[in-house]
């Protein structure tokens, strides 16, 4: 990540050594908008269902027995990279329910390589966790669901 700073950074010192040394009033230093990108989010993430083969989720009543399927598949499948409580290589997953929409939380559970490369708020998680990229699990649908009514329980 930081040689890719240092890179960018060097090529953009190298452009502005080419230029005939006035700057247009709406040219940005390159430093800066490469920070700028990297905070681009919707303005309301619930309102965001992200990239993937769900588009709409229908929430009811907490079902039992999808949490305990969903604690099965995370720890067989999310421990390794998420904790609950606190952040590890992954965001702490407590309360991603009231942060994320159920349709993207079931669509970066089943589509992580592009949420990472197109959605905003992925790109972001991406850059906070070091570029370490979600990990697909392949998990199914069924699972995927699953996983989000046990993090519903995790408020």
């Amino acid at each position: 990540m930081k040689l890719k700073l240092i890179f960018l950074m060097c090529i953009a010192l190298s452009v502005a050594s080419c230029g005939d040394g006035k700057k247009s009033q709406t040219e940005v230093p390159a430093a800066t908008k490469q920070v700028e990108e990297k905070s681009v989010t919707p303005s309301d993430p619930m309102a965001n269902k992200g990239i993937g083969p769900i588009s709409s989720v229908t929430l009811g009543e907490i079902d039992q027995s999808l949490v305990s399927e969903g604690e099965t598949v995370f720890k067989a499948k999310c421990t390794a990279c998420h904790k609950i409580s606190k952040k590890f290589v992954g965001p702490a997953l407590k309360g991603v329910t009231q942060r994320r929409s159920p349709e993207w939380i079931m669509n970066m559970t089943l589509n992580p390589e592009e949420m990472i490369q197109k959605d905003p708020i992925a790109k972001q998680l991406l850059a906070d966790a070091n570029g370490a990229p979600m990990a697909n699990q392949n998990l199914t649908e069924e699972e995927a669901r699953a996983l989000l009514e046990y993090f519903r329980t995790k408020n």
